[in-house]
């Protein structure tokens, strides 16, 4: 099970990678796909291998951490300016890409490496909130952010594809993380009945 979860995240990031020329609604679907939905696949498969981030690096890779570098990765990458500057860049792209999985990768493996760890649940939680207030700051913009985009999602002109992208990253960001932290929270509960009886 945990060999096919690595392979299917680690599939499913091409074709995220595949969404981001689609404006800015495909460029906030392919971010969304590297940390909401390949990079918990990437982190199931490498817990427990050599690779796995937290038997590497234990005293840094901690759930709060690393939801302190996710809550950096994604915020950075999208102010307007370097927003801008990764359209304009394949090699930017590339790495604005490569970080949001790298930073999803070390969150999802932080939160998850002892199941029902508080700490876990917080982090899961936080990232929820922050990915859901950046998600309605985007779409609830009342101009285009990044109108300087050089490609908008097909008929939609650039402030209805900013809230388009704004929604994406409401429903598959904040819910992902959301949905991460509750099935923590029963895992802790679960355990703590189990404790009990």
């Amino acid at each position: 099970m945990k060999r096919g979860a690595l392979y299917l995240g680690a599939g499913l990031v091409p074709a995220g990678w595949a969404l981001a020329p689609l404006g800015m609604s495909g460029h906030m679907a392919a971010h969304m796909i590297a940390v909401a939905v390949a990079a918990p696949l990437v982190a199931v498969g490498l817990s427990g291998t050599r690779a796995d981030p937290t038997r590497r690096w234990p005293r840094t890779v901690t759930p709060m951490a690393m939801m302190l570098v996710e809550l950096v990765t994604v915020w950075g990458w999208h102010l307007p300016a370097l927003r801008h500057a990764a359209d304009g860049s394949i090699l930017l792209t590339a790495l604005e890409q490569l970080s949001f999985l790298a930073a999803g990768i070390l969150l999802w493996s932080a939160a998850t490496h002892r199941p029902g760890r508080a700490a876990g649940i917080g982090a899961m939680l936080l990232t929820s909130m922050h990915m859901t207030l950046l998600g309605v700051l985007v779409g609830l913009a009342p101009r285009p952010l990044y109108g300087a985009m050089h490609h908008h999602a097909a008929h939609l002109d650039p402030l209805s594809d900013q809230q388009l992208g704004g929604v994406i990253m409401l429903v598959i960001g904040g819910a992902g993380y959301l949905l991460g932290g509750l099935a923590l929270l029963a895992t802790l509960l679960r355990g703590e009945r189990s404790a009990s009886a």
